[in-house]
C-alpha cells in the first residue's frame, strides 16, 4: 500500500487522521482562426497608425506588413502544440474507452465468494488499544462474510530487517481472542517497509544480512502466535531477483511451521513493458510485468493484487481496469496459490485515487467480470478489503451484496 493520509501507512500500519483527466484540447486553427489569418494576408491593408481613411501612408494590398512573419510563426507554434497534445492524448483516450468497454456485460453465475477473502487491520489490534469487546464486535461483523484471513499490522520492519517484539506486544492475546470469537479466522502478521530502490533511505534487499534478518523476524512473529506472515515491501520494482531470493528463504520457514506466506503485489502491466516506460518517464515503475508477477505467485501461498490507486477517473474505467487486472493475474497464478484482488475500503481524493471512481461496488463488479472471462471456476480465489478502520457501511454493504450474497 502506498503511504497516504487518511489511511494507515503501508509501512507503519498506524491509523492517521484525514488529510492528504486529460483535458480535451481543441484545434481551433483546423477550420477557424488559421483560415482567417490567411484571408488577412491576402486581402487586408495595413493602414498604419491612421484611422483607415487616408490618415496614414498605407501599404499596398498584397504586401506583407511588418507583423506578418510573427503571425505565421505563432500559427505554426499553435498547430504544432495541438499535434503534440493529440499524440499524447490519443492513446490515453483509446485506452480509457477500452476499459469502459471492458466493464460491459454480465458476470457469470457463481462468481461469488469462495470463503477465502481477507481484511487488513491496523496496528491498534496488537498494541493495547483494542479490548475483548472490540474483538467480539469484529467477529460479529465478519461472521456471515467470506473473510478467512486477517492481516494485522505488526511492523514496520526496521530498515535492517529486524523487528522489535514491542511492536506486536499483544499478538498472543489478539490471536487467542479472535479464535474464541470467530474460530474460522486466521491471523497473519502484516510486515512492511520502504525499500531503497527510489531514494537513499529504506531497506536494501540486495544485502544478504538484511534478508537474513527479515527471515529471523518472521520466525519470531510466528513463534508469537501468528499463523502466517503477509509482506508489503514498496516500491518493489519488477524483476527484483533479491526479492525472489527472500521469498524462497521465507517459504522454507513458513512451510516448516505450517504457516501461510502471503504478499501484497503491485499491479500488472496493462500493456506489455508499460512498467519500463513509466519508470523511464517518472522514475517510479509502479507496475510489474506479468511474468514477474507469476514468478512471485509461484513462491507464495497467497498473493494479493493492490488493485486500487489506479489513476482512473470514472467508475466504469476503474471497474474495467480491475477486470483486466483480475484476468492478467489469473493467467499466471498457479491454481494452488490463493489469488486475492484488493478492494478500496477507504475514501480519498488525490492524484492517483478518486473516491467517486474507485468504489467497492465497481471493484467487485470488475473482479467478477475478470473471473467470469478467465477462470470462473477458480477455487483458490478471493478479495481483500483495505482497511478496517477507514471502512464505511457503504463499503461493507457493497462487498456483502456484490460478492458475498
Amino acid at each position: 500500500m502506498r503511504r497516504s493520509p487518511g489511511r494507515p501507512s503501508a509501512h507503519t500500519g498506524k491509523e492517521t487522521g484525514p488529510t492528504r483527466s486529460p483535458a480535451r484540447a481543441g484545434d481551433e486553427d483546423a477550420d477557424g482562426s488559421g483560415r482567417q489569418d490567411e484571408r488577412e494576408d491576402e486581402h487586408e491593408v495595413d493602414d498604419g497608425p491612421g484611422d483607415g481613411h487616408g490618415g496614414g501612408e498605407g501599404v499596398a494590398r498584397g504586401e506583407r506588413g511588418p507583423g506578418e512573419p510573427g503571425k505565421r510563426w505563432r500559427r505554426w507554434v499553435r498547430r504544432g502544440a495541438s499535434a503534440v497534445v493529440l499524440l499524447v492524448l490519443g492513446p490515453v483516450l483509446v485506452a480509457e474507452a477500452t476499459l469502459r468497454v471492458n466493464y460491459l456485460g454480465d458476470p457469470a453465475g457463481g462468481t461469488h465468494t469462495r470463503g477465502k477473502d481477507a481484511l487488513w487491520l491496523g496496528h491498534a489490534w496488537v498494541d493495547g488499544r483494542k479490548t475483548d469487546a472490540d474483538v467480539d464486535a469484529l467477529g460479529r461483523r465478519l461472521r456471515d462474510t467470506g473473510i478467512r484471513d486477517l492481516y494485522v499490522h505488526a511492523g514496520p520492519l526496521e530498515h535492517d530487517g529486524t523487528l522489535p517484539a514491542s511492536a506486536y506486544a499483544r499478538a498472543r492475546w489478539f490471536t487467542a481472542a479472535v479464535h474464541r470469537a470467530a474460530p474460522k479466522l486466521r491471523v497473519q502478521a502484516w510486515l512492511g517497509d520502504v525499500l531503497a530502490g527510489e531514494g537513499p533511505d529504506g531497506m536494501r534487499l540486495d544485502r544478504a544480512a538484511t534478508r537474513a534478518a527479515v527471515v529471523r523476524s518472521t520466525r519470531e512473529v510466528l513463534a508469537a502466535g501468528f499463523e502466517g506472515a503477509h509482506f508489503d515491501l514498496e516500491p518493489l520494482h519488477s524483476g527484483d531477483g533479491d526479492y525472489l531470493a527472500l521469498l524462497d528463504a521465507l517459504r522454507a520457514v513458513t512451510r516448516a511451521r505450517h504457516a501461510q506466506l502471503s504478499v501484497a503485489a503491485h499491479q500488472i502491466d496493462p500493456v506489455p513493458g508499460f512498467h519500463a516506460f513509466w519508470g523511464a518517464t517518472t522514475g517510479h515503475p509502479k507496475w510489474w510485468s506479468q511474468r514477474f508477477f507469476g514468478e512471485v505467485a509461484h513462491r507464495v501461498d497467497q498473493i494479493v493484487v493492490m488493485s486500487y490507486d489506479t489513476m482512473q477517473p470514472l467508475q466504469s474505467t476503474y471497474g474495467g481496469y480491475v477486470a483486466q487486472q483480475t484476468s492478467l493475474a489469473l493467467e499466471v497464478t498457479p491454481a494452488s496459490t490463493d489469488l486475492l484482488m484488493g478492494l478500496p475500503f477507504y475514501r480519498e481524493n488525490r492524484f492517483g485515487h478518486w473516491a467517486h471512481a474507485e468504489t467497492v461496488a465497481a471493484a467487485v463488479r470488475g473482479v467478477r467480470l475478470g473471473l467470469s472471462r478467465t477462470d470462473a471456476d477458480r477455487a483458490n480465489f478471493g478479495v481483500a478489503a483495505y482497511v478496517d478502520f477507514a471502512a464505511s457501511e457503504t463499503d461493507w454493504t457493497s462487498y456483502e451484496e456484490g460478492w458475498v450474497r
